[in-house]
């Protein structure tokens, strides 16, 4: 995970729905909405300091080279992220697969949000074989 971040959205009720779907299969709850923004993660990580990511509603939207990776903790959870994605506004960027350039075992799946945002799920887990894989 990461300690912090921050992103513009244009529509933040459509990025509350996008981010509730795509985040629920990583196990990354919403913790606040309030006017202007809405917040996921932890209010506190392993030190005690955030581990959170707020979307921030803006007019000045700049998605270009933006790209964010969250760890998921199985396959499962990666490909259920994409589909969520895909069901709520996102675009394909790179369906969930091996991607063996970064290594043997980097199960990732790639996304945009209705913004532009390049999202990212990965897992380094082995596949599974039963009935929740």
């Amino acid at each position: 995970m990461f300690d912090h971040l921050s992103i513009t959205t244009t529509d933040l009720d459509r990025a509350q729905s996008f981010y509730d779907a795509v985040l629920a299969p990583l196990g990354v709850p919403r913790v606040n909405r309030r006017e202007r923004s809405v917040g996921y993660g932890e209010r506190s990580g392993v030190d005690g300091g955030p581990c959170y990511l707020s979307v921030y509603l803006s007019s000045n939207v700049v998605p270009d080279n933006r790209h964010w990776c969250f760890r998921a903790p199985s396959r499962a959870a990666v490909r259920a992220f994409h589909q969520a994605a895909l069901a709520h506004g996102g675009t394909d960027d790179g369906r969930p697969g091996i991607r063996e350039i970064y290594s043997p075992d980097y199960y990732a799946a790639f996304v945009r949000d209705p913004d532009g945002n390049r999202l990212e799920a990965v897992t380094r887990q082995p596949e599974k074989l039963g009935p929740e894989e």
